[in-house]
């Protein structure tokens, strides 16, 4: 029999005892979904093939054990089976309901999360909710609870109980589950590792939470299993197996931020809260853009009869030419580095020429657009070409004259 356990590196895990392992198998990850050739690190022999699938009497001699196969991609660090899912791994078996400590536990846990989280009278969706038994006690913390489940009798149940569930499953028929309704906040509790494609189903829930939702994730602590040498905790019915820096790697891929990360419930439990990622919010450029825009139309009509030219062919100079569209109203473009010299910008085709150009060509002011170089480049125009009596910088908020 073979143990792991954890080594100073991240995402390593190592053998122990040796077993029969040949070669490397391909592996196609569950979570970011790389495609790689790796090295099976346990197999165990006559598993149970499922962790629900008791025989019975008169079905025991068709009970045949399976062996499970133990990977790990190299891409993300996930620890992860290669068998093909339960048949049952959409649906939520929860075979004693909770303890009376357990009840307590998650009462006080959600109690705690809704008011960290601002969640009171919030609409919350949990993601396989079973016969409802953690639904009523988000109730109990003051939430408006709603949840998805697969099997239909238990949202029978859940439905008879006056519970809001809806038949559902992430990742396929869940897109039509409570359409129109948009959620503050979700949790998902010991069901993720059941997932066969984890990215598919965070992302059809994405659009069903609000923007910047909170939502409360748990999985088996893998970091604890490793760390106490539970080789009796794989399982077919688990398919992925999260230490926190997986966990979050997968989370933070797809939509997430991590606000927390911690053991619970003796260390058998990570909990993770996370925010649904806010969309960037790019509009106000358009502000900057005009603005910056307008200031440099108004220091050029100063000079529309004596020229102005523009010191710097960077990226952000280049940019700011086609943005303003000023590029008929320059004469042309410095640039100390020689292998843009002799060429045009691109999108305005302005001449780029050598800064002795200056000297040649002259000009009545000059705008410095050369990023963090420019006040540099100011002071040499004054040092060498003193003859142009008006220079300014582009800066953060405008022209400044110098």
């Amino acid at each position: 029999m073979a143990l792991v356990k954890a080594v100073s590196q991240p995402f390593k895990i190592e053998l122990i005892e040796a077993i029969p392992v040949m070669g490397t198998t391909p592996l196609k990850c569950r979570a970011c979904e790389q495609t790689n050739s790796v090295s099976v690190l346990l197999r165990y022999e006559n598993m149970p093939a499922t962790a629900q699938g008791f025989p019975t009497a008169e079905t025991m001699h068709h009970d045949k054990g399976k062996s499970l196969e133990v990977l790990q991609c190299p891409s993300c660090g996930l620890v992860q089976l290669s068998n093909a899912p339960v048949s049952y791994y959409r649906e939520v078996i929860r075979a004693a309901a909770f303890s009376p400590e357990m009840g307590k536990f998650r009462l006080g846990q959600f109690k705690q999360w809704a008011s960290q989280y601002h969640l009171a009278g919030k609409k919350v969706l949990e993601i396989g909710c079973g016969k409802g038994e953690y639904l009523t006690l988000l109730q109990a913390a003051g939430l408006s609870a709603y949840g998805i489940e697969h099997a239909k009798d238990s949202v029978t149940i859940c439905q008879g109980n006056g519970l809001k569930v809806e038949q559902a499953y992430l990742g396929d028929e869940a897109s039509q589950a409570f359409d129109g309704v948009e959620f503050d906040g979700f949790v998902c509790l010991n069901f993720m590792e059941h997932w066969p494609y984890p990215r598919q189903s965070l992302q059809a829930l994405l659009p069903k939470l609000k923007q910047q939702a909170i939502g409360l994730i748990e999985v088996p602590n893998f970091d604890m299993i490793i760390q106490k040498g539970l080789f009796s905790e794989f399982i077919a019915d688990h398919l992925l197996y999260f230490t926190e820096q997986s966990l979050r790697v997968l989370l933070e891929n797809n939509g997430f931020e991590v606000l927390e990360c911690q053991p619970v419930w003796h260390d058998y439990i990570l909990s993770a809260v996370v925010r649904k990622r806010a969309v960037t919010d790019l509009t106000f450029f358009s502000n900057y853009r005009e603005n910056i825009s307008q200031r440099l139309h108004n220091y050029l009509d100063r000079f529309a009869d004596s020229g102005v030219a523009v010191w710097g062919a960077g990226h952000q100079s280049l940019a700011v030419i086609s943005l303003a569209d000023i590029g008929h109203r320059i004469a042309y473009v410095v640039d100390s580095a020689p292998f843009k010299q002799g060429k045009f910008t691109p999108a305005s085709h302005l001449p780029i020429l050598s800064p002795q150009q200056l000297l040649t060509q002259p000009v009545a002011a000059i705008i410095v657009m050369a990023a963090s170089y420019s006040d540099e480049v100011a002071r040499t125009i004054r040092a060498q070409y003193s003859h142009i009596q008006h220079v300014a910088i582009l800066r953060d908020n405008g022209l400044e004259e110098v």
